[in-house]
């Protein structure tokens, strides 16, 4: 499945696509009388396998035959964040390409012995049809970051590498927007990758089912479609099994919990001269098989 939370003028509903539509799950199930289902994408995730397994069976029947007061026009929809509010910061991995690695090293470097995490506050949270916010109060050095994205649909504590998949609910896409001057003011990254309106993700999270390999995919960053990072999933120095191993030792990994998985080489600041976004640019990241997210960056005056 591919699951959204939209609007349509009123409250935020859970949706899948199919096609050109999206249709509103919990109104089908409603209808269908086979069972309810929940109306956020949080709900669902926390919900479990049987009503992941009835979502997918009810999306599957009615695809083309849904009423049109439960199924929407993609066009005619707004898209939110999958996770409007997720109920804790954004897990995140620094450093977890060798060739971002070696241009934020100048120069060769040995890999990390361990993954390096850090997080994002949810209030840094944009959905795919929202601007990054730019506030030149604040820093002018904002940074653009392609990242795949993990979402956590089974909780658990101490999860081994051979049975972290049974773990992963679905994929998505991550621009991990980064103040760069903030980050070596302060000598950590929290600050820097926190600020309002700077973590967009989406448009969708891809069911785990639908995608084979998560390792074997094409990731790409365009500003202004302009090509600035290019690489794949492959390339990651700690993939998502030792990721959740690692992550998960001392801490409960909960359902609906995000983990940005680190950004591969192409960054803004480390170009000759540095570039960095500004007011206006239009900023692409692109994951094979899980989607595009495009954001606009607006200064927050307009707002």
């Amino acid at each position: 499945m591919r699951l959204v939370t939209f609007t349509s003028g009123g409250e935020a509903r859970l949706g899948a696509i199919v096609g050109t539509r999206v249709l509103d799950l919990a109104r089908l199930a409603d209808r269908s009388g086979q069972g309810s289902l929940p109306s956020s994408m949080l709900g669902l995730i926390e919900a479990g396998r049987v009503a992941w397994m009835r979502a997918d069976r009810l999306a599957a029947e009615v695809a083309q035959d849904a009423p049109p007061e439960v199924a929407h026009n993609l066009a005619e929809i707004r898209l939110l964040a999958p996770i409007p509010r997720p109920s804790k910061n954004v897990f995140c991995l620094g450093l977890n390409y060798r060739a971002h690695l070696a241009e934020t090293s100048e120069g060769a470097a040995e890999d990390p012995k361990s993954p390096i995490f850090f997080t994002k506050a949810v209030t840094s949270i944009v959905g795919p049809q929202d601007p990054i916010l730019f506030d030149e109060t604040v820093t002018t050095k904002y940074d653009w970051e392609a990242e795949l994205g993990v979402v956590i649909g089974v909780p658990g504590r101490r999860i081994s590498e051979a049975q972290s998949m049974e773990h992963v609910f679905g994929y998505t896409c991550f621009n991990d927007v980064s103040a760069r001057d903030l980050q070596r003011y302060h000598q950590q990254w929290f600050l820097g990758k926190s600020l309002d309106g700077t973590c967009p993700f989406g448009p969708a999270i891809v069911t785990a089912d639908e995608i084979s390999d998560p390792h074997a995919l094409a990731i790409e960053c365009r500003v202004n479609g302009v090509v600035k990072q290019r690489a794949n999933t492959g390339d990651m120095i700690f993939r998502i099994p030792a990721i959740i191993a690692s992550l998960s030792q001392g801490l409960t990994l909960e359902a609906g919990d995000l983990i940005s998985t680190g950004t591969p080489s192409g960054v803004g600041y480390t170009r000759t001269p540095p570039e960095y976004l500004r007011p206006g640019d239009v900023v692409e990241v692109e994951v094979e098989g899980v989607g595009l997210l495009s954001n606009r960056v607006a200064d927050i005056r307009e707002r």
